[in-house]
């Protein structure tokens, strides 16, 4: 697995407040390849989006609660989904609890979940909806 992490993502029980937060509390630009129900944000390397919480947990799947899902992922965008695959199996040999195992997902990508040592859920995902740079930076 490459040392790259490239969205951070954090569930929000209110999108439209949320958005107002970020958009007009912090003066941040929403990307162009936000959606209805979902808000990406360009920060240099990283980006950040924002997405329902509920929505949020039933992807992982965990209960959307403060003592079974804190509301926030983060994801490792890989490059196919065999790379998917090879990280969630690495990662278990490692110690890592395998919450969703790689699968097609609604979007249209390929994504499973696991929970590091600690209980931090990272998502390793295939977007073929996304390019890199030459520095395996995400473009939107």
């Amino acid at each position: 697995m490459r040392q790259k992490l490239n969205v951070i993502t954090l569930g929000v029980d209110n999108l439209a407040r949320s958005l107002e937060f970020y958009e007009k509390g912090l003066g941040w630009k929403k990307s162009p390849a936000s959606q209805e129900t979902i808000a990406f944000f360009q920060l240099g390397g990283i980006v950040l989006s924002l997405y329902p919480r509920e929505a949020l947990a039933k992807d992982v799947p965990v209960k959307n609660d403060p003592t079974g899902f804190a509301g926030i992922t983060i994801a490792y965008n890989a490059k196919s989904e065999k790379e998917v695959d090879d990280v969630l199996a690495e990662v278990q040999k490692l110690g890592a609890k395998i919450l969703k195992p790689g699968q097609k997902v609604f979007w249209g990508g390929y994504s499973g979940y696991f929970a590091d040592p600690n209980g931090h859920l990272i998502e390793v995902a295939f977007n073929p909806f996304l390019q890199f740079d030459a520095n395996d930076n995400l473009i939107l």
